[in-house]
């Protein structure tokens, strides 16, 4: 089952979507998905650290006691640590490659104007692995495993997941109990944007 979220009626949990702050990437842009240069370099750019700085200035539902779970890629990483600052959390900060950015394959180091036609594609066939990319399936299904799995471990605590646009948008049509074809009819999350997860009933 790609969406394992079908089988469960009410989480445990309470979980929130950040994505990264505005990167490197989103600045000179272009697609930054494979993990040997992710995870190494092109971290937040200024614009991208200020917007963290002020989503966490206006957050009132976070606390010390949050758990942040994030993918390994700088500019997430990055993100997490600012906000694993900032709340003075007094869990451990957490790295998934469950969370990282979408594979997006021959496409990879080139111009970012091409998410648009990604997208149209996932919609007419979210198992498509065109140019080898990571198909739409392919990332709800490795997104609501680590949820299934923190559903496991986890009872009434907060859990922040710091990850990037598309792993959040496929994550959150799963939330919607929606096919992952479907995950730019969710309302779009900005950089730096903090947004709690809510399972449809």
């Amino acid at each position: 089952m790609v969406n394992r979220l079908l089988a469960i009626r009410n989480l445990s949990n309470c979980y929130y979507a950040m994505r990264h702050g505005h990167s490197e990437a989103n600045e000179a842009g272009i697609v930054v998905s494979d993990p040997d240069l992710g995870t190494t370099g092109f971290g937040l750019s200024r614009e991208g650290v200020g917007q963290v700085e002020l989503t966490l200035s206006t957050n009132r539902e976070l606390d010390q006691d949050t758990l942040i779970i994030s993918s390994d890629f700088k500019r997430a990483w990055e993100t997490a640590e600012l906000m694993h600052t900032k709340l003075g959390c007094t869990c451990p900060l957490i790295t998934d490659r469950r969370l990282r950015e979408r594979y997006f394959g021959r496409h990879d180091g080139g111009s970012d104007s091409i998410y648009p036609q990604v997208w149209e594609m996932d919609r007419i066939d979210p198992s498509h692995t065109r140019n080898e990319i990571e198909s739409a399936d392919a990332v709800m299904q490795r997104a609501v495993d680590l949820i299934v799995e923190l559903e496991r471990d986890y009872r009434n605590i907060k859990i922040v997941l710091v990850a990037h646009g598309d792993v959040l948008q496929i994550l959150q049509t799963a939330f919607a109990r929606l096919s992952a074809g479907q995950h730019r009819d969710q309302p779009h999350l900005g950089t730096g944007e903090l947004r709690r997860l809510e399972l449809a009933s």
